[in-house]
């Protein structure tokens, strides 16, 4: 019987059901992250970890044909830009570089923050596809043998 790559059917069953759950949990970390504990960081390394946790149950193979290595490199690229263009965008509004130029809406709730929750979409998607780039390269690349 010839095993396909990957784990076993039972671990890539878990997977499948598993990782849409982290992705959620990690954009609740990502919205609630002004509020709570967590933010940009923390829920761009939970996101990160749940395509991690696709590539170790199916394979770098299969990730290779699944995800757009190249798109994801453009958006963790193209989030530096985005913000900067924040920090610029809060000095020509008057104030300092980063400073809000949105209003912080009520207390306690979820846009009661101005431009920190913006910054916590763009921070994690900077982490979030800059750790699964750096580490899917990392797997394909295998010092030992001189490179793929």
């Amino acid at each position: 019987m010839k095993q396909t790559e990957g784990m076993t059917l039972i671990v890539k069953t878990v997977t499948r059901v598993s990782v849409w759950l982290i992705v959620l949990y990690g954009i609740y970390i990502i919205m609630h992250g002004h509020l709570s504990p967590g933010g940009g960081f923390a829920g761009g390394v939970i996101i990160a970890l749940a395509l991690l946790n696709v590539m170790l149950a199916y394979g770098g193979n299969f990730v290779k044909r699944w995800v757009n290595i190249g798109f994801l490199h453009d958006i963790e690229s193209s989030s530096a830009a985005i913000f900067l263009a924040m920090g610029i965008l809060g000095m020509a509004m008057g104030g300092g570089f980063l400073a809000n130029f949105i209003s912080k809406g009520q207390l306690f709730h979820l846009l009661s923050a101005g431009t920190i929750p913006i910054l916590n979409i763009i921070i994690s998607a900077k982490v979030s596809m800059g750790l699964f780039v750096v580490v899917w390269a990392l797997s394909i690349f295998h010092l030992d043998k001189g490179g793929k």
